[in-house]
């Protein structure tokens, strides 16, 4: 598998690394990350209180880039946004599974757009381009496809399926459960986001997802196209 991103893309201000996870063991439930998690949402929501998401560089940043691509700010709240903004209301994190779990808590720290997809369901490549209103999408807890906009930057496969829309959706074919054994992360930023940020957030859920599920791991920088 190789990850592309189309230049038009990048020159509107999206930013993109991906991280690979191999050979992983998703059923766990480790103690140990729970005790730790379990502290660093109650540090995180303290710390968020009072957030003006307007204000803040990189949260704001996802909206501006919104707006540069034609895409309703509104309808379309950014993922690291909506986390927080779920974090404040139910002070604390929905458990789906350990390795969706590391990359939420990570995309809470680091403010920055993630997500995570089962390598072994992908047909071919992925790349991140604008949408031509032709591909497949079926969201996670969608029944059947809906329609897709064009001209929305989204991550595709080679079957011109969408595996996530934006930085906001991802679909029912590539999510990650607990039988997931190697997934592909994607860690999305903006013009605001310093561009050390996002390899070293990759880094960070290498390190964290073969600490607690086992697997090695590597960052990828994708081909721009």
């Amino acid at each position: 598998m190789q990850f592309f991103v189309q230049q038009e893309v990048l020159d509107a201000g999206v930013k993109i690394v991906f991280a690979v996870a191999e050979g992983i063991d998703n059923h766990e439930n480790s103690m140990e990350w729970r005790k730790y998690r379990d502290q660093r949402i109650a540090a995180l929501y303290e710390a968020y209180q009072g957030l003006d998401v307007h204000t803040d560089p990189i949260l704001e940043g996802y909206n501006i880039l919104h707006d540069k691509t034609g895409v309703k700010r509104r309808k379309n709240i950014p993922a690291s946004e909506n986390l927080i903004k779920l974090l404040l209301k139910h002070q604390g994190m929905f458990y789906i599974n350990q390795a969706v779990d590391i990359y939420n808590l990570l995309s809470l720290e680091s403010k920055l757009a993630l997500g995570a997809h089962n390598i072994d369901r992908v047909d071919g490549n992925v790349t991140l381009r604008f949408t031509d209103g032709t591909e497949r999408f079926q969201p996670i807890g969608q029944p059947t496809p809906i329609s897709v906009h064009p001209h929305e930057y989204s991550y595709c496969d080679d079957a011109n399926e969408v595996l996530c829309r934006l930085e906001i959706r991802q679909v029912e074919k590539t999510k990650v459960d607990e039988e997931a054994r190697n997934i592909f992360y994607i860690i999305q930023g903006n013009e605001a986001t310093d561009d050390a940020l996002l390899v070293e957030t990759a880094q960070r859920i290498i390190d964290t997802t073969t600490r607690y599920c086992g697997g090695s791991g590597r960052v990828i920088i994708p081909t721009a196209v």
